[in-house]
């Protein structure tokens, strides 16, 4: 049986196996006594299990005598945004992001509108699996309350950004094709580029119909919106996630580019408008550092995972954030991955510099990066560090997390997953060739005893 993962990413497993509804109803009673019992916020993605889990969620809580704002199918971005707005004493999405739909998970969302630190998941998890949260008196039981429509709060706080030039936009008129993998973004997506002038084209945006492809938006899941963007001689084409805080983009031509360059787009535009750093973590292209180079900025460099780079961020003032993985994080609305704000500052990047997606990529330099993953049951991640180690010639070594080689114009990255029981292994070269054979190489390196 797939094990409960239980990290900064907060809790995940295979509904039915590790993830049942006690589980589920446990940790969301730990994580209301966290909150003292106070209100707490709760949207999901559109997942099979979904109303089986907010209803555990909902049990949970209302044990815990918190009051429950149910914002019902929604992004986990939406998610953090409403517990700011609404001052929540925290929030639960209920996603499990890109996994696969037979996974489930709760992230666990901060007053502050951020996910929780290792500190705080590792107390919530502690409490739940000795049992010993507070349950409330039966007079002190929590209550449910609906909100719709709060993602009409989430797209206009982000056009009332100062750096989100709505009329300029508007007035380049770009044709988009979106595809939601019929997740949470099916609706606020479209209707934000409408709201910024677009023609838009939809492709799996039905939250009613089970996820219309694998659920990451990797280049390999998105034949339907390359072909859709080419038929219809499309500007760009979006890509999120079924939580939608991970976008992707696939250029005028019809060819996916790859999720890093979501950061790497948004990163040149803001960092041409904004004095101060960005931070990311130790997977995401060093053409980060190639545009930071640019304006005269620092990179600063984090363990993977949102709240790992959310704190880079804050402990250097960090102007934009983000994760190679299409997740662009924008202080000045909310610290979180967001596709909404991904969405918005691509499109100011492209209207304000006049190129297209293709000529945004042809005059930068060329990576090409390759992610595999490896079964780590049973496996000692110690000594299979400790081979790595020996590979490393005249590479720079760097345990930010798990080991990453470092070369002049490539690099390793080796590290076990917060969200599967894998080892991910991602590397990046000058050609698409070295990059997969780097790969193969630690794959291989791995299977040695």
């Amino acid at each position: 049986m797939t094990p409960l993962m239980v990290s900064v990413s907060g809790i995940r497993g295979i509904v039915g196996e590790s993830l049942t509804p006690g589980v589920v109803s446990g940790y969301a009673d730990a994580f209301g006594t966290f909150c003292k019992g106070g209100t707490v916020v709760v949207g999901r993605d559109t997942r099979r299990s979904g109303p089986m889990m907010e209803h555990a969620v909902f049990a949970g809580l209302m044990a815990a005598g918190c009051r429950i704002i149910n914002i019902g199918i929604n992004p986990t971005p939406t998610v953090q945004l409403a517990v700011e707005k609404l001052g929540a004493s925290g929030g639960i999405a209920i996603t499990a992001s890109h996994n696969p739909e037979e996974w489930n998970a709760l992230k666990f969302i901060n007053k502050e509108g951020r996910f929780l630190g290792k500190d705080d998941i590792d107390r919530i998890s502690n409490d739940a699996e000795k049992d010993t949260f507070e349950n409330a008196e039966i007079s002190r039981l929590g209550e449910v309350e609906t909100i719709e429509d709060i993602h009409a709060d989430h797209i206009r706080a982000l056009l009332e950004l100062e750096t989100v030039k709505v009329d300029k936009i508007r007035k380049h008129g770009f044709k988009t094709v979106v595809d939601c993998v019929n997740g949470a973004g099916s609706i606020v997506l479209p209707e934000l580029l409408h709201e910024l002038g677009c023609e838009v084209l939809k492709v799996n945006c039905d939250p009613d119909k089970p996820f219309g492809r694998g659920a990451e938006p990797l280049p390999e899941n998105l034949d339907e919106l390359c072909k859709s963007v080419r038929k219809n001689n499309a500007d760009i084409g979006f890509a999120c996630d079924p939580d939608a805080d991970r976008l992707a983009i696939v250029d005028e031509n019809g060819k996916a580019i790859g999720e890093d360059y979501t950061l790497v787009l948004a990163a040149d535009y803001i960092l041409g408008m904004k004095n101060g750093a960005i931070a990311t973590n130790a997977s995401t292209t060093m053409l980060i550092d190639y545009i930071a180079r640019k304006y005269n900025r620092d990179v600063f460099r984090s363990k993977v995972g949102e709240i790992h780079v959310v704190e880079k961020m804050i402990e250097n003032s960090c102007v934009i954030g983000g994760e190679g993985n299409g997740g662009v994080i924008y202080p000045a609305l909310h610290y979180g991955r967001d596709a909404l704000t991904g969405i918005a500052l691509v499109l100011m990047q492209l209207s304000s510099s006049g190129k297209s997606v293709s000529g945004f990529v042809d005059e930068n330099p060329k990576y090409y990066m390759t992610k595999k993953k490896a079964d780590i049951t049973g496996t000692d991640l110690g000594s299979v560090f400790e081979r790595v180690k020996k590979t490393a010639g005249r590479g720079t070594l760097d345990r930010t997390d798990g080991l990453k080689l470092i070369y002049s114009d490539r690099w390793i990255h080796l590290r076990a997953s917060n969200t599967e029981p894998v080892i991910r292994i991602i590397t990046e070269a000058p050609t698409r060739d070295e990059s997969e054979k780097l790969a193969d190489k630690y794959i291989n390196l791995l299977k040695t005893e």
